[in-house]
């Protein structure tokens, strides 16, 4: 049985765990009572195909000097823990992930705690929370120019939890009548030492950032700043307003100061300018009559790298897969990885993207089944992925999702240069 017949087979033995006679439901008064601690998560299964792109740039530099299939294979078992404690004022939360993953016939782990901080609340309207937390800025669903102390989302999947930063903020809030409804103030502290928040930027340093929120004439508007030695000074706006009961429209616009645009010339050589830089979104979205749920976002990374110098990068990894042919010299392809770390394999790393994303809730009556499309099209060189997925919910805390997701561009695109074609996933989820 192929890899792909052994994914179809698990999925279809999960979903017939649908057809399992509910549970006898009770009634019991105590059970809606507020408890001082909550603790839950999920166990997850989810196997991955991979079907590989032999002639792409990253294929070339990733697996140059070994045999590989046309399918590869990965399997991932997951474990998220979740908690809290709060009494009177005080709050204690948790959440962390357990990773087992099996991939190249070779077993990993991992462990993170993706957030754990301690909340007091000592008075009305202000609250203060110290330890490693999400902080959730911007109204973007795909991306968040103006996240200044959080870590991207991920948009091939934005509803995937996040890891935080260690951080001290509070939150001082006041109410009004009027045009004015709501002013809410936001510090935040995130130092950066050798062993805090080590990923962020240059070390020893502690940053400040802050955020001003208002909700005004029915419109969440926010303002933001972030400054310190661990990057360079941003500054930030975003809005969100209701136009109607089922369309609404956002944006948000981050000016960062001194950035390090990046330029890759026809020799695979690496130069950066300093210069101010506007990354910035405009999105909407809406619900149609019969429950089909639209977004559509447009995304300017002002920072990103251009097409001329992605052309650049994609013609030298050919070159050097060539020499590698010719004289078993693979030296230039190692400086070709080293060349897309921060460029060409970071995450959307061009300067225009959209973003479009339909689901429809239950049709044809088939409850709790949630069929979804989503694409992401980079508008500069045309090339785009096109992922399909089905969730189905059967029985009480057993999430079932299967996408597909299918990349397509010509030779020198992003989407045309990854490593695979297509990317085939299911996730088995168990909330406990």
């Amino acid at each position: 049985m192929s890899s792909l017949q052994r994914l179809f087979a698990v999925f279809l033995i999960i979903l017939n765990a649908g057809v399992l006679p509910a549970a006898e439901y009770t009634f019991d008064l105590s059970e809606i009572e507020k408890k001082p601690y909550g603790f839950g998560g999920f166990l997850e299964f989810r196997p991955v195909l991979f079907g590989l792109d032999r002639e792409a740039a990253f294929y070339r530099i990733r697996y140059f000097d070994q045999e590989q299939e046309s399918i590869r294979d990965d399997y991932n078992l997951g474990l998220r823990l979740e908690g809290s404690y709060e009494k009177g004022a005080t709050g204690l939360f948790f959440k962390s992930d357990a990773l087992l993953n099996y991939t190249d016939d070779d077993w990993s782990d991992d462990f993170k705690v993706l957030e754990g901080y301690l909340a007091l609340k000592p008075a009305n309207g202000f609250s203060l929370n110290a330890g490693k937390r999400v902080l959730l800025w911007g109204k973007g669903y795909a991306f968040n120019p103006v996240a200044f102390v959080s870590r991207p989302k991920d948009a091939d999947d934005p509803n995937e939890a996040l890891e935080g930063y260690y951080v001290i903020d509070a939150d001082f809030i006041k109410s009004y009548d009027g045009l004015l409804k709501t002013l809410a103030f936001t510090p935040v502290l995130l130092p950066v030492t050798d062993d805090i928040n080590d990923d962020f930027g240059r070390a020893d340093h502690l940053n400040f950032a802050a955020k001003l929120y208002l909700l005004f004439w029915d419109t969440d508007l926010d303002f933001m700043v972030f400054t310190g030695s661990s990057r360079t000074t941003r500054y930030g706006f975003d809005f969100s307003r209701n136009i109607g009961t089922n369309f609404e429209v956002h944006g948000e616009a981050a000016w960062v100061i001194d950035f390090q645009e990046k330029f890759i010339d026809n020799q695979g050589r690496l130069t950066t300018e300093t210069a101010d830089v506007l990354q910035a979104l405009f999105g909407i979205r809406y619900l149609t009559a019969n429950d089909v749920t639209c977004i559509i976002e447009y995304y300017h990374n002002g920072g990103g790298i251009g097409v001329d110098d992605a052309e650049n990068f994609y013609k030298f990894v050919d070159r050097a897969y060539d020499r590698y042919l010719a004289a078993a010299d693979s030296s230039q392809l190692f400086r070709a990885a080293q060349l897309s770390r921060g460029t060409l394999a970071a995450a959307r790393p061009m300067r225009d993207y959209m973003y479009f994303r339909a689901s429809i809730k239950e049709p044809f009556d088939l409850l709790y089944f949630t069929p979804a499309f989503t694409s992401i099209v980079n508008l500069n060189d045309r090339s785009l992925s096109l992922t399909p997925e089905l969730a189905y919910t059967p029985i009480t805390n057993l999430d079932l999702r299967l996408r597909c997701a299918f990349l397509a561009g010509a030779p020198q695109t992003e989407f045309g240069e990854k490593q695979n074609n297509y990317r085939l996933e299911l996730r088995v989820r168990y909330y406990f």
